[in-house]
Protein backbone atom coordinates (compact mmCIF):
# COMPACT_ATOMS: atom_id res chain seq x y z
CA UNK A 1 0.00 0.00 0.00
CA UNK A 2 1.58 3.79 -1.12
CA UNK A 3 1.87 5.74 2.32
CA UNK A 4 3.22 8.08 0.65
CA UNK A 5 0.34 10.90 1.20
CA UNK A 6 -2.26 10.19 4.15
CA UNK A 7 -4.74 7.23 4.44
CA UNK A 8 -8.20 7.61 6.20
CA UNK A 9 -8.67 3.98 7.63
CA UNK A 10 -12.71 3.15 8.17
CA UNK A 11 -12.95 0.79 11.29
CA UNK A 12 -15.57 -2.25 11.18
CA UNK A 13 -16.23 -5.26 12.21
CA UNK A 14 -18.45 -6.30 10.03
CA UNK A 15 -17.15 -6.04 6.23
CA UNK A 16 -20.98 -5.52 4.60
CA UNK A 17 -20.88 -1.91 5.77
CA UNK A 18 -17.96 -1.54 3.18
CA UNK A 19 -20.49 0.68 1.22
CA UNK A 20 -20.60 3.17 3.97
CA UNK A 21 -17.14 3.69 3.52
CA UNK A 22 -17.17 4.40 -0.03
CA UNK A 23 -15.94 8.05 -0.87
CA UNK A 24 -14.83 8.82 2.39
CA UNK A 25 -11.89 6.29 4.02
CA UNK A 26 -8.92 5.41 1.91
CA UNK A 27 -8.99 1.91 3.09
CA UNK A 28 -11.05 -0.34 5.44
CA UNK A 29 -9.51 -1.62 9.07
CA UNK A 30 -11.26 -5.12 9.77
CA UNK A 31 -11.15 -5.39 12.99
CA UNK A 32 -11.20 -9.54 13.23
CA UNK A 33 -11.00 -10.10 17.11
CA UNK A 34 -14.28 -8.19 17.50
CA UNK A 35 -15.70 -9.67 14.11
CA UNK A 36 -17.91 -12.84 13.51
CA UNK A 37 -16.30 -15.25 11.79
CA UNK A 38 -13.78 -12.99 10.08
CA UNK A 39 -12.46 -15.55 7.58
CA UNK A 40 -15.61 -16.41 6.50
CA UNK A 41 -16.12 -12.59 5.91
CA UNK A 42 -12.92 -12.08 4.11
CA UNK A 43 -13.90 -14.94 1.84
CA UNK A 44 -17.11 -13.17 1.42
CA UNK A 45 -15.50 -9.56 0.53
CA UNK A 46 -15.94 -7.83 -3.01
CA UNK A 47 -15.94 -4.52 -1.55
CA UNK A 48 -14.11 -1.75 -3.19
CA UNK A 49 -12.02 -0.57 -0.96
CA UNK A 50 -8.71 -2.11 0.37
CA UNK A 51 -8.16 -3.92 3.98
CA UNK A 52 -5.85 -3.68 7.08
CA UNK A 53 -6.12 -6.68 9.09
CA UNK A 54 -6.10 -6.26 13.03
CA UNK A 55 -6.80 -9.24 15.37
CA UNK A 56 -5.86 -7.35 18.86
CA UNK A 57 -5.82 -9.38 22.58
CA UNK A 58 -7.26 -8.25 25.58
CA UNK A 59 -3.81 -6.94 26.24
CA UNK A 60 -3.73 -4.59 23.33
CA UNK A 61 -7.34 -3.24 23.72
CA UNK A 62 -8.98 -5.92 21.76
CA UNK A 63 -10.99 -9.21 22.16
CA UNK A 64 -9.52 -12.18 20.46
CA UNK A 65 -7.89 -15.30 22.06
CA UNK A 66 -4.47 -15.39 22.19
CA UNK A 67 -4.74 -19.47 20.92
CA UNK A 68 -4.63 -19.46 17.09
CA UNK A 69 -4.73 -15.29 16.91
CA UNK A 70 -1.43 -14.74 15.01
CA UNK A 71 -2.51 -18.02 12.69
CA UNK A 72 -6.29 -16.10 11.81
CA UNK A 73 -3.57 -12.99 11.45
CA UNK A 74 -1.65 -14.96 8.80
CA UNK A 75 -4.40 -16.46 6.81
CA UNK A 76 -6.37 -13.15 6.56
CA UNK A 77 -3.06 -12.11 4.63
CA UNK A 78 -3.65 -14.53 2.26
CA UNK A 79 -6.94 -12.96 1.00
CA UNK A 80 -6.60 -10.74 -2.24
CA UNK A 81 -8.22 -7.91 -0.26
CA UNK A 82 -5.81 -7.52 2.45
CA UNK A 83 -2.98 -5.40 1.88
CA UNK A 84 -1.75 -4.10 5.22
CA UNK A 85 -1.83 -6.04 8.86
CA UNK A 86 -1.41 -5.00 12.19
CA UNK A 87 1.04 -6.49 14.35
CA UNK A 88 1.69 -5.08 17.90
CA UNK A 89 5.24 -3.75 18.91
CA UNK A 90 5.10 -6.53 21.35
CA UNK A 91 4.51 -9.28 19.25
CA UNK A 92 6.61 -8.11 16.85
CA UNK A 93 9.68 -8.40 19.53
CA UNK A 94 8.16 -11.79 20.63
CA UNK A 95 7.32 -13.33 17.59
CA UNK A 96 9.84 -12.44 14.84
CA UNK A 97 8.56 -15.06 12.13
CA UNK A 98 4.84 -13.58 12.40
CA UNK A 99 6.27 -10.62 10.22
CA UNK A 100 8.44 -12.79 7.83
CA UNK A 101 5.17 -14.25 7.22
CA UNK A 102 3.04 -11.88 6.85
CA UNK A 103 5.73 -10.22 4.06
CA UNK A 104 5.95 -13.13 2.42
CA UNK A 105 2.54 -13.26 1.85
CA UNK A 106 2.87 -9.76 -0.30
CA UNK A 107 1.49 -7.48 2.72
CA UNK A 108 2.75 -4.41 4.37
CA UNK A 109 3.01 -4.32 8.29
CA UNK A 110 1.81 -1.76 10.33
CA UNK A 111 4.01 -1.98 13.98
CA UNK A 112 1.57 -0.81 16.34
CA UNK A 113 2.28 0.42 20.49
CA UNK A 114 -0.87 1.36 22.55
CA UNK A 115 -0.15 3.15 25.92
CA UNK A 116 -3.83 3.05 27.43
CA UNK A 117 -2.66 5.03 30.96
CA UNK A 118 -0.85 7.92 29.98
CA UNK A 119 1.65 9.70 27.29
CA UNK A 120 5.01 8.44 27.82
CA UNK A 121 7.91 11.45 27.87
CA UNK A 122 9.67 12.73 24.49
CA UNK A 123 12.64 10.42 24.39
CA UNK A 124 10.46 7.45 25.06
CA UNK A 125 8.15 8.42 22.59
CA UNK A 126 10.78 9.22 20.36
CA UNK A 127 12.21 5.49 20.71
CA UNK A 128 9.03 3.66 20.60
CA UNK A 129 8.10 5.20 17.22
CA UNK A 130 11.82 4.30 15.86
CA UNK A 131 11.72 1.14 17.39
CA UNK A 132 8.00 0.71 15.83
CA UNK A 133 9.59 1.52 12.52
CA UNK A 134 12.77 -1.05 12.73
CA UNK A 135 9.59 -3.64 12.42
CA UNK A 136 7.47 -1.96 10.30
CA UNK A 137 6.53 -0.35 7.31
CA UNK A 138 4.46 1.70 9.32
CA UNK A 139 5.23 2.66 12.95
CA UNK A 140 1.93 3.72 14.60
CA UNK A 141 1.86 5.07 18.10
CA UNK A 142 -1.17 5.93 20.34
CA UNK A 143 -1.09 7.17 24.03
CA UNK A 144 -4.10 8.48 26.60
CA UNK A 145 -3.29 12.18 26.93
CA UNK A 146 -3.78 13.42 30.89
CA UNK A 147 -3.19 17.11 29.30
CA UNK A 148 -3.19 19.14 26.54
CA UNK A 149 0.52 19.42 26.70
CA UNK A 150 0.74 15.89 26.23
CA UNK A 151 -0.77 15.67 22.52
CA UNK A 152 1.70 18.21 22.05
CA UNK A 153 4.90 15.96 23.26
CA UNK A 154 2.97 13.07 20.62
CA UNK A 155 2.76 15.47 17.64
CA UNK A 156 6.49 16.47 18.49
CA UNK A 157 7.31 13.39 18.17
CA UNK A 158 5.29 12.21 14.98
CA UNK A 159 6.52 15.36 13.19
CA UNK A 160 10.78 14.00 14.40
CA UNK A 161 10.22 10.54 13.41
CA UNK A 162 8.65 11.89 10.03
CA UNK A 163 11.28 14.07 9.42
CA UNK A 164 13.93 10.99 9.81
CA UNK A 165 11.78 9.47 7.31
CA UNK A 166 10.08 7.14 9.41
CA UNK A 167 6.70 6.25 8.16
CA UNK A 168 4.41 6.80 11.06
CA UNK A 169 0.64 6.77 12.53
CA UNK A 170 0.34 9.22 15.81
CA UNK A 171 -2.93 8.85 18.00
CA UNK A 172 -3.51 10.54 20.83
CA UNK A 173 -6.42 8.66 22.55
CA UNK A 174 -9.89 10.34 24.53
CA UNK A 175 -11.36 13.06 24.90
CA UNK A 176 -8.41 15.65 25.25
CA UNK A 177 -6.59 13.75 22.25
CA UNK A 178 -9.63 13.60 19.99
CA UNK A 179 -8.61 17.03 18.20
CA UNK A 180 -5.38 14.76 17.32
CA UNK A 181 -6.69 12.88 14.81
CA UNK A 182 -7.62 15.99 12.65
CA UNK A 183 -4.28 17.99 13.10
CA UNK A 184 -1.94 14.97 12.92
CA UNK A 185 -1.54 14.42 9.25
CA UNK A 186 -0.31 18.03 8.99
CA UNK A 187 2.41 16.65 11.60
CA UNK A 188 3.25 13.96 9.14
CA UNK A 189 1.28 11.01 10.11
CA UNK A 190 0.54 8.77 7.11
CA UNK A 191 -2.58 7.09 8.32
CA UNK A 192 -5.77 8.03 10.53
CA UNK A 193 -9.06 5.72 11.96
CA UNK A 194 -12.63 6.34 12.02
CA UNK A 195 -15.56 4.39 12.70
CA UNK A 196 -18.49 4.19 10.88
CA UNK A 197 -21.62 6.04 12.06
CA UNK A 198 -23.13 4.80 15.40
CA UNK A 199 -19.65 2.91 15.90
CA UNK A 200 -17.98 6.18 17.51
CA UNK A 201 -17.10 4.39 21.40
CA UNK A 202 -17.11 0.74 20.03
CA UNK A 203 -13.37 0.62 18.89
CA UNK A 204 -11.14 3.58 21.03
CA UNK A 205 -11.86 6.75 23.15
CA UNK A 206 -11.91 9.97 21.90
CA UNK A 207 -12.66 8.65 17.64
CA UNK A 208 -14.32 10.92 15.69
CA UNK A 209 -17.39 9.58 12.78
CA UNK A 210 -15.82 9.04 9.22
CA UNK A 211 -17.34 11.51 7.56
CA UNK A 212 -16.52 14.12 9.87
CA UNK A 213 -12.92 13.55 10.31
CA UNK A 214 -12.67 13.38 6.31
CA UNK A 215 -14.42 16.68 6.01
CA UNK A 216 -11.46 18.00 9.23
CA UNK A 217 -8.53 16.45 7.69
CA UNK A 218 -9.52 17.82 4.15
CA UNK A 219 -9.66 21.10 5.40
CA UNK A 220 -6.72 21.44 7.83
CA UNK A 221 -4.79 19.80 5.14
CA UNK A 222 -5.64 21.91 2.58
CA UNK A 223 -5.52 25.08 4.41
CA UNK A 224 -1.88 24.12 6.02
CA UNK A 225 -0.78 23.64 1.97
CA UNK A 226 -2.16 27.05 1.33
CA UNK A 227 -0.34 28.72 4.13
CA UNK A 228 3.28 26.74 3.63
CA UNK A 229 2.95 27.80 -0.07
CA UNK A 230 1.92 31.82 0.79
CA UNK A 231 5.00 31.33 3.44
CA UNK A 232 8.11 33.12 2.45
CA UNK A 233 11.00 30.72 0.77
CA UNK A 234 13.11 29.84 3.88
CA UNK A 235 16.44 29.38 1.82
CA UNK A 236 16.23 33.01 0.33
CA UNK A 237 18.23 35.87 0.92
CA UNK A 238 17.39 37.64 4.29
CA UNK A 239 16.37 41.18 3.99
CA UNK A 240 19.00 43.75 4.92
CA UNK A 241 18.17 45.64 7.93
CA UNK A 242 16.77 49.35 6.14
CA UNK A 243 19.59 51.97 6.56
CA UNK A 244 19.22 54.87 9.53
Amino acid sequence: MDFESFALAATTDDLTREPEARGLADVVEFRMDKADDPLAQLDDYDGELPLIATNRTRWFGGQAVDTGRLDRLSAASRSESVEVVDVELETARSTEWILDELRENGVDCIVSHHTFEDTPERDILDAIFRQCGEYGDVAKVATFPERHTDVLRLLRSVATATRKGTDVAGIAMGRIGSHSRAVAPIYGSKLGYAPLAADESKYAPGQIPLERLRSLVDGLTEESEIQRADAPDDRSEPRRPAER
